[in-house]
């Protein structure tokens, strides 16, 4: 579902993703560990044509998703194009990202209407039902100001899945939240793994729910995956110096 091919990227001379290849199959659950700057969210940010690459291809279920193929030729996509491409694509950011002149429902209906043509009865039945699943089914009028952290990335995280996407993207979903308020939005994550087959590429310092919810994890440093296995033998037996160093700060914190 997702192959990053050769790819490089760089913030001028500081090169973030160093020539860069790995696979995720459909319906795979992926964590990405790793120290900040080692290019985590960089991954998240091209996938969601937020960056662009300086080298290399990356692929969206056997498409490239930033190039056109034009003959033999591989050829810098239209926006057109790109927008097609990404519409597969859902992600949850750190910062929750609502619309503050927006309600609820209306924050979680937006993309589906105007983005994918939905009937707006539908797209309000769908948003109901994805507010029954993340345990806000009571707040549907309300404004984003109105609602905790916690109860904003629940919003954000059906906002993502009212798109019905195939790739879900989670980028340190709950860094910004009080720790009262992690463990609700990750078992709506966890249940969304659970009853879902989308394939969902995670970025967390939250190791157990890594472990829970992935059934691969790749170790990232300096721009490139020093280490990469099942979630029992990184988290239990890594064998790279780097991850053991890793893991036994993040998880003595």
């Amino acid at each position: 579902m997702i192959r990053f091919d050769d790819v490089v990227k760089q913030f001028g001379d500081h090169v973030v993703l160093d020539h860069l290849d790995f696979q995720v199959a459909r319906g795979d659950r992926v964590t990405l560990i790793g120290p900040s700057g080692s290019g985590k969210t960089t991954i998240l940010r091209l996938l969601m044509t937020l960056e662009k690459v300086n080298d290399g291809v990356i692929w969206v279920d056997g498409t490239p998703l930033t190039h056109e193929e034009k003959g033999s030729k591989l050829v810098p996509a239209s926006e057109k194009y790109v927008r097609r491409i990404r519409r597969r694509i859902g992600m949850v950011f750190q910062q929750f990202n609502l619309f503050p002149n927006m309600n609820v429902i209306e924050n979680i209906t937006e993309a589906p209407i105007h983005v994918l043509g939905l009937d707006k009865a539908v797209a309000v039945q769908r948003a109901r039902e994805l507010l029954e699943t993340v345990g806000l089914s009571d707040k549907e009028t309300a404004h984003p100001t109105q609602l905790s952290g916690g109860q904003q990335q629940r919003v954000a995280i059906a906002r993502a899945l009212a798109m019905d996407p195939d790739i879900l993207l989670l980028d340190e979903v709950t860094s910004a939240l009080d720790p009262e308020l992690v463990a609700d939005v990750l078992d709506v994550l966890r249940n969304v793994a659970r009853t879902t087959d989308i394939t969902m590429l995670i970025v967390t310092h939250e190791m157990q729910f890594a472990r829970d919810v992935s059934n691969r994890v790749m170790m990232f440093d300096a721009g490139r995956i020093v280490e990469e296995g099942d979630p029992a033998t990184i988290f239990t037996a890594p064998k790279n110096e780097r991850t053991k160093t890793f893991l036994k700060a993040v998880l003595a914190d």
